[in-house]
């Protein structure tokens, strides 16, 4: 009973919210539609990367938002290729392509072997991996954390 007077009161001491004035709405609206500076300033970065990404067929490309997970980075770009000299050529387009766009590479490893190549663009990391490299280190399971949560949950079901 105490429970159902309780609600009861709450509802009939409940006044609905006051309208905000037109002005003021739209201008929260405004704000709230703009996407975040760190959003607009990764864009443009990558657009280049995927156009790059694109030109050369890079396969199984997975781009992941990181921004909450760690400071080294806001997003991640993970795609394969078909052979060690495709993931060089297309590491390479990506750093012509950035270099074209404005966007200065801050570091690159890896492509002497070619089995694995990152280009490190400050805001976008981008790793170019061989198929069964990418299944070893699997990079998804450990920066995508709904993914991790989905494999941990059909392990145990």
């Amino acid at each position: 009973m105490v429970g159902k007077r309780a609600k009861t009161s709450r509802r009939a001491g409940s006044t609905a919210p006051k309208a905000k004035s037109s002005a003021r709405a739209k201008t929260t609206a405004r704000k709230a539609a703009a996407p975040p500076a760190n959003v607009r300033r990764i864009r443009p970065l990558l657009q280049v990367v995927e156009g790059a990404l694109d030109e050369m067929k890079a396969v199984n490309v997975r781009v992941l938002d990181v921004h909450k997970l760690t400071d080294i980075a806001d997003t991640m770009v993970i795609a394969s290729g078909n052979s060690d000299r495709h993931v060089r050529s297309i590491a390479d387009r990506i750093i012509e392509h950035a270099k074209k766009g404005g966007f200065r590479p801050m570091g690159v490893e890896g492509e002497r072997d070619g089995e694995w190549v990152l280009v490190d663009l400050q805001d976008v990391i981008v790793h170019i991996m061989l198929p069964r490299v990418r299944e070893f280190y699997r990079l998804e399971n450990l920066w995508d954390v709904s993914a991790a949560r989905r494999e941990a949950a059909e392990r145990t079901a």
